[in-house]
């Protein structure tokens, strides 16, 4: 997963139904969104209305390329198609396995993950609204806005009992492959298409160094996060634990199953 899921701290139904003060966050990053008697919107939290909120203020700006607006959408529905088709879930249990443990040291990559790609490119992107300075804005605006959907989405289908673990483990993998063209994107237009005035203050060029410094730091982590780490390491993990589940539910049924013992034929035989 992308890690800065982790750090916004995912539901668990299960703790939801027992108590809502436990609730806690696992690396697996997912776990249940529906459910409740509310309906799904009713059981988000407020880090998820948040995530809709941005997701519609994007959508609704004219900042984000019609490419990348689809995108979500198109995921969605192969995300869909493969838990359906591809990987169906065993559902042996309600609890949401855990994929991937981290250490500590792990999860301060995670909260750098998360400065780096949700906070400071917000902070950047709020900077530029308020500097009037559109060329930002425009940059930066579609890397915030797939990264909404990825966090929501991996959010929404984490623990659902349709998705599998390959399956829950490719959302944040294909919107990492996507978010990085984005990102070389946003590069290339904070180095090359903008530069800094000839008589600017030291404010000015805090702010366009800042922009340039942000890019390239979203294009490493993620970079290094997608090949260093969701390819290597946690979508192999998610099919071993897929195929070792299934092979458990097979190796049972076979145990399950009542031994048939052929009957014997009583022999004919004819006295002379």
């Amino acid at each position: 997963m992308s890690g800065v899921s982790l750090a916004v701290g995912p539901r668990t139904d299960r703790d939801k139904t027992t108590s809502s003060s436990s609730e806690k966050g696992r690396w697996s990053g997912m776990t249940a969104a529906g459910g409740g008697g509310g309906g799904l919107m009713g059981s988000l939290r407020v880090i998820e209305l948040q995530l809709v909120a941005f997701i519609l203020v994007f959508s609704a700006s004219g900042l984000v390329p019609l490419l990348d607006m689809l995108f979500p959408a198109f995921a969605s529905v192969y995300i869909i198609a493969l838990s359906r088709l591809a990987f169906p879930s065993h559902r042996v249990s309600t609890a949401t396995p855990e994929v991937f443990h981290g250490s500590k040291l792990f999860r301060v990559y995670v909260i750098s993950g998360t400065t780096i790609g949700l906070f400071l490119p917000l902070a950047y992107v709020l900077g530029g609204f308020a500097r009037g300075d559109d060329h930002a804005v425009r940059s930066a605006t579609p890397h915030l806005f797939l990264l909404s959907c990825q966090i929501l989405t991996e959010n929404v289908i984490s623990g659902l009992s349709l998705f599998s673990p390959p399956v829950r483990a490719l959302v944040p993998l294909l919107y990492t492959i996507w978010r990085i063209f984005v990102i070389i994107d946003w590069s290339k237009d904070v180095w090359f298409n903008k530069s800094l005035p000839v008589n600017a203050t030291p404010n000015v060029a805090a702010w366009f160094w800042f922009g340039r410094y942000l890019a390239i730091a979203n294009l490493v982590y993620f970079g290094v996060n997608l090949l260093c780490f969701l390819i290597p390491r946690f979508l192999p993990r998610a099919f071993d634990h897929y195929f070792r589940e299934r092979d458990e539910i097979l190796a049972k049924s076979q145990e399950d199953k009542p031994i048939q013992v052929p009957r014997s034929r009583p022999s004919d035989h004819k006295s002379d």
